[in-house]
């Protein structure tokens, strides 16, 4: 299968792919650019991303805000261009990743931003210049890791380590480890 051919997921988000680091390591920068490069080659592509900020999609005078701040559950914005969904939570707990998950339209791979503390297989973007500590060591979930320097020698076996800069080489290793992940494909689902 190659990277045009890359089956899509009958329903769901597809194979989920966890991106972290710490903030300024260059987690967006990467996605941008990976997410730009499989789109070319014709995969599908859903991103997650938390925040632990609050999130404005439209300035507090638009129609939208005003309907959210009047007490909707719910707004969709819909136009010929994108659908966005705000949900306000109130007293709600966050919803955990896989209840975002759900929500998705099916795509060949999701890619998830943060969420570090889930246990999901992951990408660590590390940049020791930042002076904070490699997530690798402590999480078994990271498969790679994408950094502007050499692989130390205690990095455990099996862990592939990238260099961040080069996003052609990122995107291989990426779908290499798609094409071994399980999928359910559009047309098998159809047959059933």
């Amino acid at each position: 299968m190659s990277r045009t051919e890359a089956p899509r997921s009958a329903q769901g988000p597809g194979p989920v792919l966890g991106v972290v680091g710490w903030s300024g390591s260059g987690k967006t920068t990467l996605l941008e650019g990976l997410v730009a490069r499989l789109a070319q080659d014709g995969l599908r592509v859903n991103i997650v991303k938390h925040s632990h900020h609050d999130i404005e999609l439209e300035p507090p005078r638009k129609d939208s805000a005003r309907l959210r701040l009047a007490g909707a559950a719910e707004v969709m914005i819909a136009s010929p261009y994108r659908i966005a969904i705000m949900r306000e939570l109130r007293a709600e707990p966050e919803p955990g990743l896989e209840a975002l998950l759900a929500r998705l339209s099916p795509a060949d791979l999701t890619l998830v931003e943060g969420y570090k503390w889930e246990s999901l297989p992951k990408l660590e973007v590390h940049r020791p210049s930042l002076g904070k500590p490699p997530l690798f060591q402590d999480d078994v979930t990271i498969l790679a890791v994408l950094s502007d320097a050499a692989r130390p020698a205690d990095a455990r076996a099996g862990l592939a380590w990238l260099d961040l800069n080069d996003l052609g080489r990122v995107v291989d290793w990426v779908c290499g480890w798609l094409k071994m992940q399980p999928q359910v494909l559009v047309d098998e689902a159809v047959k059933d």
